[in-house]
């Protein structure tokens, strides 16, 4: 039986590099496999068979607790801000708490080249770079280390991630700190970066010296996020703007056709998070409080932990924040208990992703047809009319009497 890691099926690693980070004699590299996604690579001459890296996977050690839970609604009190984020701003109220009080932030962000990783934050200016969703997964790179050596000099940590990076961070630090508040955010499923460069790659053609990605742009407000990209001369007709229905990555994604293998039986969706925060959308925040419904961004907050809490309290006295019947926050909200469907064409998408050209894969499972194109500009119509909202409503009240 093997000491060490070894992923003989795909679907039982989520690439936290938990395992990576805990080697003793750094014999683990990850490394990405032809799908784009890492995987531990072990180097058999290095590997003193310690069983550490089993010890502190979090697939191999699920756990759940039972947790006293606490659900809330909240909007950050500026409005910029707000634009900014993917919901509500909870995150960023967080982080201020933390670096008000002389801590260190990690989040997700793009390198200049677009690539989606983990880095520091040790200023608000600064936390610009964490807001709006990032729909690809990130690579860790050495945070785990870096927050455990902050963690011991006594800092003040946030760490923010999905969840499985978050479970994978706590088995990497084999013990609870005071000093440390950890954050998930609810996951539909994580997408192939090497997707994500090739769709990267034909957008670079069309837009010249990009500037700004992003995923989630309140363009055409909350309810109707687009994927916009900015270029660096400001030009307005060089701009790009589309939602779910027509970006051809967006399609892929929420078509669940590029997620890691893991995320079709993700272990991870459940009530009792083993994070101090967990953050997700309330699209629907006219169920809770009618006075809320600005289309500008409203985020569902659940703390899991009495210094989770602590921080909610705080951060409430400065921001819109009202607490929330438990059940009535999680009710219905699927990406929070159950796994996306692997898309049949997964495999086929997969083949073709190294073969086709990135115009030619695109354009090949999810064309820009007439069909699409008229749901488009119907959306834009729609909105300019003040009329989107209560149509989707409506629709959403028709199929619950079917």
């Amino acid at each position: 039986m093997e000491k060490h890691i070894d992923i003989k099926d795909k679907s039982d690693c989520c690439g936290c590099s938990a395992c990576k980070n805990i080697c003793p004699k750094n014999a683990i590299e990850m490394m990405s496999d032809n799908e784009g996604f890492l995987y531990p690579h072990i180097n058999e001459d290095k590997c003193i068979n310690c069983g550490l890296c089993k010890k502190v996977c979090p697939v191999l050690n699920a756990q759940e607790t039972e947790k006293q839970k606490h659900t809330y609604i909240f909007q950050y009190n500026n409005d910029t801000i707000r634009h900014e984020s993917t919901s509500g701003g909870a995150f960023t109220a967080i982080s201020d708490y933390i670096i008000e009080n002389k801590g260190i932030v990690y989040g997700v962000a793009f390198d200049k080249d677009f690539n989606v990783i983990h880095t520091s934050v040790t200023n608000k200016k600064d936390l610009s770079k964490f807001r709006n969703s990032k729909y690809v997964q990130s690579n860790p790179l050495n945070t785990f280390k870096e927050v455990k050596e902050n963690l011991e000099k006594g800092k003040l940590i946030c760490y923010s991630g999905t969840s499985c990076q978050i479970e994978g961070l706590k088995r990497f630090l084999e013990k609870d700190y005071d000093n440390l508040i950890l954050v998930d955010v609810v996951c539909r499923a994580v997408p192939s970066p090497l997707v994500w460069k090739k769709y990267l790659t034909m957008q670079k053609k069309k837009y010249q010296d990009i500037d700004k990605i992003l995923f989630r742009d309140k363009y055409y407000g909350y309810k109707y996020s687009n994927l916009s990209i900015y270029t660096k001369n400001n030009d307005k007709k060089n701009e790009y703007h589309r939602g779910i229905d027509s970006d051809s990555y967006l399609r892929a994604f929420f078509s669940n056709i590029c997620d890691r293998p893991i995320c079709y039986k993700c272990p991870f969706k459940k009530d009792n998070r083993e994070s101090d925060i967990t953050i997700w959308d309330c699209f629907e925040v006219e169920k809770f409080n009618k006075k809320l419904d600005d289309d500008k961004g409203t985020t569902r907050i659940m703390t899991n932990s009495t210094k989770g809490e602590k921080i909610i309290k705080e951060i409430s006295k400065k921001h819109i924040c009202e607490e929330i019947d438990f059940k009535l926050a999680t009710n219905k909200f699927l990406a929070m208990y159950q796994p996306v469907k692997m898309n049949s064409k997964r495999e086929d998408f997969f083949e073709d992703l190294n073969i086709l050209s990135e115009e030619e894969l695109f354009n090949k499972y999810f064309p820009d047809t007439i069909k699409i194109k008229a749901e488009r500009n119907i959306r834009k119509i729609l909105l300019k009319l003040g009329i989107y909202k209560p149509l989707i409503n409506l629709g959403k009240r028709i199929r619950k009497r079917d």
